[in-house]
């Protein structure tokens, strides 16, 4: 069927408009596209700028790697195209930059609590095993993931995370208050805190018991049920406690739900029973990292 415009030029003209229309509509999906990137990393970035406080020691020199970062992935068009996968390579990224050390390490008061403990003992720490160990437990990647982000096996950044535990369980060895009524239970608890080398500073079963312990001796840690024997709170124990001091709480309990009800500050630490002591292990690890009972 002949063509209505006639000839080659006809041909020609229809599929010019055609060549012409096209680089305007890839460029607006490159635009589309490039603005939803945009928007992915844009939701990390809290998170990255969080892992990069902790992980270079201050907020100004973790920011100045994050900007680092983020001027090389706009320079770089295959390294921004690689970051749509999500945490994971925008986290890989970000780990190569701050190896290069690149962005210097700018000098900077902590931020908080949190930033402050975590400084004081991430120093002892190797950087491999500090990323390990940050990428597990404050930034919750899983294994898998954390070794796509360094670049090693599963098995190595187990090893890793290993390493970081037993440096931090070596330098901050502390006397431990358990509130429980439970009489198994309290005795399971003192096994597995003398066991990773802390020291036993009371055990209570009431509210009352709790203030004559920390009396007596002024606790690093406290392990506390919220339901006690006499009918009183370890909510309201913990609560004495911090009057008088400051330590970090971890709280172990079989009704999660009544500390999560948005009426007050919920605890940062929180284990459920029937509980794994791996579980427990790790809470006051990482309790004891951060050196404070405030949220992150």
């Amino acid at each position: 069927m002949p063509l209505r415009d006639g000839g080659d030029g006809g041909a020609g003209n229809r599929y010019g408009a055609e060549s012409v229309a096209y680089p305007d509509q890839r460029q607006k999906t490159f635009e589309r596209s490039s603005m939803s990137l945009g928007s992915q990393i844009a939701a990390h970035l809290p998170f990255l700028r969080r892992y990069a406080r902790a992980l270079t020691g201050s907020q100004a020199s973790g920011d100045a790697y994050v900007r680092e970062m983020l001027e090389a992935a706009l320079a770089d068009g295959a390294l921004m195209e690689s970051l749509a996968g999500g945490r994971v390579p925008l986290y890989r990224a970000f780990g190569k930059v701050w190896a290069s050390g690149s962005a210097g390490a700018a000098a900077g008061d902590p931020a908080s609590e949190h930033e402050a403990g975590a400084q004081a003992r991430l120093g002892a720490i190797t950087p491999p095993a500090r990323q390990a160990l940050l990428l597990t437990t404050l930034e919750d990647f899983t294994i898998p993931e954390a070794a796509a982000i360094l670049e090693r096996t599963p098995e190595e950044v187990e090893a890793l995370v290993a390493e970081a535990i037993a440096e931090i369980e070596r330098e901050q060895t502390t006397s431990v208050l358990i509130i429980e009524d439970e009489p198994l239970i309290a005795m399971q608890l003192e096994d597995l805190v003398t066991g990773l080398g802390h020291t036993v500073s009371g055990t209570a079963a009431t509210r009352t018991q709790a203030r004559s312990a920390v009396a007596e001796a002024m606790p690093g840690l406290v392990l506390a049920d919220i339901q006690l024997a006499d009918g009183s709170s370890g909510l309201d124990a913990v609560d004495d406690i911090l009057s008088v001091g400051t330590m970090p709480v971890i709280f172990i309990t079989a009704y999660p739900e009544r500390l999560l009800t948005g009426d007050r500050p919920e605890p940062t630490y929180l284990v459920t029973k029937p509980f794994q002591e791996a579980t427990v292990r790790a809470a006051i690890s990482q309790a004891l990292f951060f050196g404070s009972t405030r949220p992150l």
